[in-house]
Parts: C-alpha cells; structure tokens; sequence
C-alpha cells in the first residue's frame, strides 16, 4: 500500500485530498498543526502527525513513498512556500516523490503568454495577498532547477474555491484553462481528484500541469 504524507490536510485542498486518497485505498497520514482538528474533521482513526512542517526530519519523511504539499500561509509568510519546498527537497529521497499545489499566477495566458500574475496583480485590492501567488511562482521556479527528485506541481484555475470535483476534468499543460462557458477555476475536488490520480498513476516527472472543472 502506498504511504502517503499529507501536509496541510486540515485546508480547504488537503481536507478533499485527505478523504479522496483514503478512499483510493490509499495509507494517509496526516500532518497537521492541531490534531484535535483533524479528529475533528476525519474522526479518531485518523493517523496523525502533529508538528510544523517546516520541522519534518528526513528520518520522518523517509516513512512514505508520496509527500503531498497542500500547504498554505498567510501573505506575511508566503515564502514559506519556497521555504517548505526547499527543507522537503533536501529530506527526501531520490525513490520518493514530492506534489505540490501550486497557485494559477505561474501559468500563461493571452495572445502574447504573459504569466496570469501580472493579471492578478491588476485585481482592486490585490496588494493585500499579492505575496502568495508570487510565493507560489518562486517555489515552482525553485522546483524547475532540481534534477535529482520526483516533484510535480499541480495547478488550479484563475479561481481556487471549495466544491466537489468534476466530473470531467479538464488537464492542461502550463496554459490557464477555461470551460466551455469561459468560467477558469478548480474546485477543492477537483484538484484532489487530480492528485489522487497522480499518486495512483504517475503520468509527470518533473513538471507541472493544471485542471479545471468543465
């Protein structure tokens, strides 16, 4: 049976990705900041690793063959995203695989392919959060330079938002996807049923790629 860590499975991704995985048949466990909470949200057989990310040991991480980074933070710390990134990589092993979630602002867009963070940044009161799609474009960039792990990152459309997962996912390279009523976003179960497949299936190595609800 595949081990899989979960970082960040009390979030809005981590929560559909802890109950889609485990229903794959897959062995989660959970790393989280508050245990209490995911008892709360998984119920008591829920197997638990309670401490900072930013904290996991290689000893620890050598435990599973799958690490899915579902992390998220506060615009204050958005780099902690390429922080996370970069205390992971340099834990675990060339056998094991990294997925991460990443943010839209790192795919391309238009006529001209400019970066879908440039667009973001023209959002009335983006300057507030701002930090984290910027965060999220460092940590893929950081990504990109490594030759020696199994990463992959996955994105989610312009809007990231709760909802179950589609039933036909569209999956895309680095462009920004849009369905055929022009919407672009990635529903929370969506994307977790983009990652389950993933683990389950590996189809990318070393790259990144997006989804979408149709």
């Amino acid at each position: 049976m595949t081990k899989v860590l979960l970082i960040g499975a009390t979030g809005m991704a981590g929560q559909e990705i802890y109950q889609a995985a485990t229903k794959a048949g897959l062995a989660v466990t959970a790393q989280v900041r508050h245990a209490d909470k995911a008892r709360e949200l998984f119920g008591t057989g829920v197997t638990v690793l309670e401490q900072d990310a930013l904290t996991l040991s290689k000893d620890e991480l050598a435990n599973f063959d799958v690490v899915v980074n579902a992390f998220s933070t506060s615009p204050a710390e958005a780099d902690n995203h390429q922080k996370l990134a970069e205390h992971l990589v340099h834990r675990l092993g060339g056998d094991q695989r990294l997925l991460v979630i990443l943010g839209a602002g790192s795919l391309l867009d238009g006529a001209d392919d400019h970066l879908v963070v440039d667009d973001i940044k023209k959002t009335p009161g983006a300057d507030a959060w701002i930090a984290i799609p910027e965060g999220q474009k460092k940590e893929l960039d950081y990504l990109r330079t490594l030759s020696g792990i199994d990463w992959v990152g996955i994105s989610p459309s312009y809007t990231f938002k709760p909802g179950p997962a589609s039933d036909q996912m569209l999956v895309g390279n680095d462009h920004l996807l849009r369905n055929d009523a022009g919407e672009s976003y990635t529903t929370a179960g969506t994307m977790a049923k983009a990652m389950v497949a993933e683990i389950l299936h590996p189809a990318h190595h070393r790259e990144c790629f997006t989804v979408a609800n149709s």
